[in-house]
């Protein structure tokens, strides 16, 4: 039986309905992506990130190969010297074999590249043995280098340096090398060292009452010595004319190994000075220079290859910006110039600078264009092409459009109106039906 009065209405939203077996669908288990976050520019993180990574791309690949150029040449710089004469350079120019063995006889040898430095580790027990100057030394660094009272030793100097050193009693020019000789002289090291090959190049600038002597050893047989000596009061001097007395090419000829330890042996402290052609110091209180007014050209060691990964840094970084300035872009002007009124102005311009040439290239340019266009030629048309069906659609003489079209520039103003009025006149008959 049904029963009279109908089941109250429930307010609940009914059950869904059974979902088939083959329609069941799976709910993901992982977390579910939110929507991107927009920033107040109208751009995500992700997209900030993308843009600026666009902008810093370049810059960071360059700053990226220099650092791998600057590190490959920090790996493959030999640990040794490649300024001539060092003590620590092992090529054939290089003085590093008479380094070592005057280090196994107990000589300490402080390597220095300025006059500063040299006068500073230089002193009255020691010997300062100075290397041939690539340019030049000035007077007040040989005079601060005979300051230090430390034993002088000489190599192939200038003619300011053996004036300076020796006290004006020595001269040096330039001589050639000649055969194996004996020394001739008295001096130990020369005696020591025998018969060796060395350029002759100095000579003896003293007189009869100066109370020191050179002792001068190895002729040339012409008044030219190769080795001198000078023994002051407070110190001794020793001049070579010839570098090759040093070097490690050529230190095992004859005698001048000996030579070479012998001269730089005498004490148990040795300052070896390779001078740097930058160089302008003279250890005092202030460098000459600025004394001078003149402006401190000093540069701090190793400031070369620093120099020249800024450089490369400064030439790629200016490639990157000429590549980043792109084609040129075509805006439309802020005003509208009427075409009579721009016109006008060329003409101005023309009038002005007596560009009567121009103004009739133009002139004859825009009428064969236009007798071209009226006549159905294209555009690519050769000048004897146009002639040709202009004096076909005229009856002019060949020579007389060519010379409209083509001809000269005007002489004058005078003749530029002339020009203007039978260009159109040519037109006419051109357009004419």
């Amino acid at each position: 039986m049904t029963s009279p009065h109908p089941a109250p209405m429930s307010l609940a939203a009914p059950p869904p309905a059974p979902t088939p077996p083959s329609a069941v669908t799976v709910a993901p288990t992982g977390p579910v992506d939110e929507p991107p976050v927009v920033i107040g520019d109208d751009t995500t993180g992700r997209s900030r990130a993308a843009s600026r990574w666009r902008r810093l791309r370049w810059p960071l690949t360059v700053f990226g190969a220099v650092a791998l150029f600057v590190l490959f040449l920090a790996v493959v710089r030999p640990p040794t010297s490649a300024d001539p004469n060092a003590p620590d350079n092992p090529e054939p120019g290089g003085a590093m074999a008479v380094a070592e063995v005057l280090k196994d006889q107990g000589v300490r040898i402080t390597h220095v590249t300025s006059v500063a430095d040299a006068v500073a580790a230089a002193g009255p027990d020691s010997t300062l043995l100075v290397t041939p100057n690539p340019s030049f030394f000035a007077d007040d660094q040989i005079s601060a280098l005979n300051r230090t009272g430390a034993d002088l030793v000489v190599i192939d100097p200038d003619y300011s340096m053996v004036a300076g050193v020796s006290r004006d009693l020595l001269d040096i020019t330039y001589g050639v090398s000649p055969e194996p000789v004996e020394p001739q002289c008295d001096d130990p090291a020369a005696q020591a060292a025998g018969t060796v090959t060395l350029a002759p190049g100095l000579y003896d600038a003293s007189r009869a009452g100066d109370p020191v002597r050179p002792v001068l050893c190895w002729p040339d047989g012409n008044g030219a010595y190769a080795y001198a000596r000078l023994d002051f009061p407070d110190r001794s001097v020793t001049v070579v004319s010839d570098p090759s007395v040093l070097r490690n090419g050529t230190i095992l000829d004859e005698g001048s190994s000996a030579l070479a330890l012998w001269m730089l042996g005498q004490n148990e402290d040795l300052v070896w000075l390779v001078p740097n052609p930058m160089d302008v110091t003279t250890g005092g209180d202030e460098p000459t220079p600025a004394d001078r007014g003149q402006v401190n050209a000093v540069m701090p060691p190793g400031s070369a290859p620093v120099a020249l990964v800024v450089v490369l840094a400064a030439v790629l970084l200016a490639f990157w910006r000429v590549r980043r300035l792109g084609p040129l872009v075509v805006e439309d002007l802020p005003v509208l110039v009427r075409s009579a009124e721009a016109t006008r102005g060329r003409a101005r311009l023309y009038r002005a600078a007596r560009a009567r040439g121009h103004a009739a290239a133009g002139l004859r340019a825009s009428s064969a264009d236009r007798v071209a266009t009226r006549l159905g030629l294209a555009r690519s048309s050769d000048a004897n092409t146009v002639v040709d069906a202009v004096v076909a659609a005229t009856n002019r003489p060949s020579q007389q459009v060519a010379d409209l079209l083509y001809g000269p520039p005007p002489a004058d103003d005078a003749a530029l109106a002339e020009l203007v009025r039978r260009l159109d006149i040519l037109e006419s008959e051109v357009h004419r039906p």
